[in-house]
């Protein structure tokens, strides 16, 4: 029960991701209806067969605030794919300031980028372009539909039509 289910809102706009566990309670207590089911994928108890949820509708229409993507270490590294913007590496991961703090540079999602401990002590308290080293990408303020597009994989097909439906939010 390790794989994720998709949750949308009464009126077919995704706003969360949740455990099959979470999704299969809310269906069973009638507040959200099935709206694809995993395939081959069944939840058994001693005298029922239940399938498993791959994408859940609620039944009462749910407000939900946004208040943007919390900016933290981990949603910066996962926005980078947990690889060095500068080289690709892996390893050692560290957050490093585009332009850094001691010249005026801010925190937030386009000054912040994910970098190795050697990139980054490469580029120490210069710009990318003083130290000579080049971004593989620019950095984004991600957005949720951004967020739940990360959970679509090879399994999840059927998310595509749902997160097409996603508003966008920067």
């Amino acid at each position: 029960m390790k794989d994720k289910v998709l949750i949308l809102n009464q009126d077919f706009s995704a706003i969360a991701v949740c455990s099959v566990h979470k999704a299969f309670l809310l269906v069973y207590l009638n507040k959200a209806e099935t709206v694809s089911k995993a395939q081959d994928a069944f939840l058994r108890t001693v005298n029922r067969v239940y399938p498993v949820p791959s994408v859940i509708r609620l039944q009462h229409y749910v407000r939900v605030p946004y208040y943007g993507i919390a900016l933290s270490r981990h949603n910066v590294m996962r926005r980078d794919n947990y690889s060095c913007q500068y080289c690709g590496s892996p390893k050692n991961l560290t957050l490093d300031h585009l332009m850094p703090r001691s010249r005026g540079g801010e925190t937030n999602w386009l000054n912040l980028v994910t970098a190795c401990m050697r990139c980054n002590t490469r580029k120490g308290d210069r710009t990318p372009e003083e130290a000579g080293l080049k971004l593989s990408r620019k950095p984004i303020k991600p957005s949720l539909h951004y967020f739940l597009q990360m959970h679509l994989n090879s399994d999840n097909q059927d998310w595509g039509v749902y997160l097409g439906k996603a508003k966008e939010f920067n």
